[in-house]
């Protein structure tokens, strides 16, 4: 193992693995400097303007992340092209519904994936990014739109969030002033580029700030290996810390010029907070974000991380509980609307205020906890049970690896408490677990049964996926 995390620090250093944005003091991406990385994009928005692309048209993106998908993004940014990111890993039911919702004038696709999408619509191949002259710049707004993010579908089909310049400008303006990012740092980002915590985040924030980024895909010898190498900043979702806890276990590494882990996208389990502030030299930073906004509430830089709460609202935010305590925001960070979609888009506002559809809770400092989503609400036997308030109970128990609870149709009481468990090593019983949680509830938000699993179903950003579950 020493010999592989050594080989990845030498491919780093050489600048020889594909998959690695490498940047020296002078620049930013791929080893190229800021000035080459505007030009280079500019020469892309020339080639796709040759194609046909104009300001306004929607254009796809399907690919791994690479610094072709950066480049790609960048040209048709340049041009004014709305961008509309895949994930990489839809097939083909899925990516056809986001080209007939977005109808895009063209795809750019890498050689594993430009075969789904030939039938569809005219395909530009992302390893043969077309280069021409760079056009003459065009006039953005920040109302003008620049980007589709479509939100993860974990409850049904996914909707489009017409994000504009300035929804983007000021989410990584909000995580800059309240993260002290600087020119001086150093990203490791080992994140999704199709979806914003990765691309609204990692990738637009360093660019603001003229900071480094080394963009590799997640392994955890990699990722410990670059961050040896002098980074400074890391972000990631819980999976990715459990497995460079995992890592670092067995390989202690020496992280100390690591100033900042942030943690999102899912819930941070009190058990991990606690190790990878152990392992990793102090608590992650975890934060709270929505597709249609970015990231819009943080846990504090200089003050107390509490597990179990994502902290408070970022510069420009407004946070408040509606009905059902779920959580509303107002901002500039805060998408307009859905694409053609003016029923949801109607349906998601209530004076001007966001309903994001999670159940939160704020203490009296105003820092906020997630408690759930309100479609995940569990309504048994008359009584409202919050998952993640049962799930935290769970999680203390040493036999537990993860959980996530679901409420079951039961004749009886409505919905029934179940919760769908990946044991640790010394597993438990379901009437230890059941036990257990009695001691800690009242004895409606107990779970009525339990069900072991080898895995929790999970979307691309490591959230659970429910209804997979139900």
């Amino acid at each position: 193992m020493i010999s592989a995390i050594e080989d990845v620090r030498r491919r780093l250093r050489e600048g020889s693995l594909p998959e690695a944005l490498l940047a020296p003091e002078t620049g930013t991406v791929a080893g190229l400097t800021r000035a080459q990385l505007r030009e280079r994009s500019a020469g892309v928005a020339g080639g796709l303007a040759r194609l046909g692309v104009r300001q306004g048209d929607r254009v796809g993106l399907y690919a791994a992340n690479s610094a072709d998908w950066i480049l790609a993004y960048l040209g048709g940014q340049r041009l004014g092209a709305v961008m509309v990111p895949f994930n990489p890993a839809y097939r083909a039911h899925e990516v056809e519904h986001i080209l007939s919702d977005s109808d895009p004038v063209a795809v750019i696709a890498d050689t594993e994936r430009r075969a789904l999408v030939e039938p569809l619509r005219p395909v530009v191949a992302l390893e043969e990014l077309p280069v021409d002259e760079a056009p003459r710049p065009v006039r953005l707004e920040p109302e003008s739109p620049a980007l589709i993010i479509y939100t993860s579908g974990t409850t049904g089909r996914p909707k489009g969030a017409l994000l504009d310049h300035g929804n983007l400008l000021a989410q990584a303006r909000g995580a800059i002033e309240a993260w002290r990012w600087t020119a001086a740092d150093h990203l490791v980002h080992a994140l999704p580029l199709f979806h914003l915590h990765g691309l609204g985040m990692g990738l637009h924030g360093s660019l603001l700030t003229g900071a480094e980024m080394t963009l590799i895909s997640f392994d955890p010898v990699a990722v410990v290996a670059a961050l040896e190498g002098g980074a400074t900043m890391f972000f990631g979702v819980p999976a990715m810390y459990q497995r460079l806890c995992d890592q670092l276990e067995q390989h202690p590494a020496e992280l100390g010029r690591v100033r900042l882990f942030v943690s999102g996208s899912a819930p941070l389990p009190p058990e991990l907070f606690s190790r990878c502030r152990r392992l990793l030299g102090q608590p992650p930073l975890e934060r709270y974000g929505i597709t249609e906004g970015g990231i819009v509430v943080s846990n504090p830089y200089a003050g107390p991380r509490r597990p179990g709460r994502v902290g408070h609202a970022l510069p420009g935010v407004e946070v408040r509980l509606g009905e059902q305590d779920e959580v509303q925001l107002k901002g500039g960070q805060v998408f307009g609307g859905y694409w053609r979609d003016p029923k949801a888009t109607e349906e998601a506002f209530v004076d001007g205020w966001f309903k994001t559809g999670d159940i939160g809770e704020l203490d009296a400092d105003g820092s906020l906890a997630i408690r759930g989503r309100l479609k995940e609400l569990i309504i048994s036997g008359g009584f409202n049970v919050y998952p993640r308030e049962v799930e935290l109970v769970l999680e203390a128990h040493p036999g537990v690896a993860e959980v996530a609870v679901v409420g079951l149709p039961s004749e009886s009481w409505g919905e029934e408490v179940t919760a769908f468990v990946v044991p640790a090593r010394e597993r438990p019983t379901e009437s230890e677990l059941i036990g257990f949680a009695q001691e800690r509830l009242a004895k409606f938000k107990c779970p009525r049964s339990v069900r072991f699993v080898e895995a929790l179903p999970r979307n691309a950003m490591g959230k659970v996926q429910r209804s997979q579950l139900r």
